[in-house]
């Protein structure tokens, strides 16, 4: 079997889009795209210097595009403090009295536990849930 130039960037490739599913590592995805880049310079017969010029352009590009997109969207808030995620967060609820920071609350019908989160002193009256602890409100003014 005869491989020719164009045939091993694909395969380059291809492993490199394995290597991503397996590791879940956005940049190996954009090292792909520029063997890919590699392969269609090899498809028109171009030097071996250019094929690698185009790999290297594309996947450089490629990684700085991403890291831009990185820097201007910073990663979600954890789950437990995220009101995408628990539909709590951002509710107020009415604490009746504090003991040590801890509280009893009454939301949604239930008893929860509740932990004071905001700057000292924790005072009764309405308190808005900032994220949760396991079963635990932490609750803000």
């Amino acid at each position: 079997m005869d491989l020719n130039t164009s045939t091993l960037w694909w395969l380059v490739a291809g492993a490199l889009v394995a290597a991503e599913l397996l590791t879940g590592t956005f940049y190996l995805l954009m090292l792909s795209i520029g063997a890919a880049a590699g392969a269609l310079a090899a498809h028109l017969h171009l030097g071996m210097t250019t094929q690698f010029l185009a790999a290297a352009a594309v996947a450089g590009l490629g990684i700085a595009g991403w890291y831009q997109r990185r820097q201007r969207h910073p990663t979600a808030l954890p789950a437990a403090a995220n009101p995408d995620v628990n539909l709590d967060i951002g509710q107020s609820v009415e604490v009746p009295a504090w003991q040590d920071d801890r509280a009893e609350v009454q939301h949604r019908g239930a008893r929860w536990q509740a932990r004071f989160i905001g700057t000292p002193p924790a005072a009764p009256g309405r308190h808005t849930i900032r994220a949760l602890d396991g079963n635990c409100l932490l609750l803000d003014r």
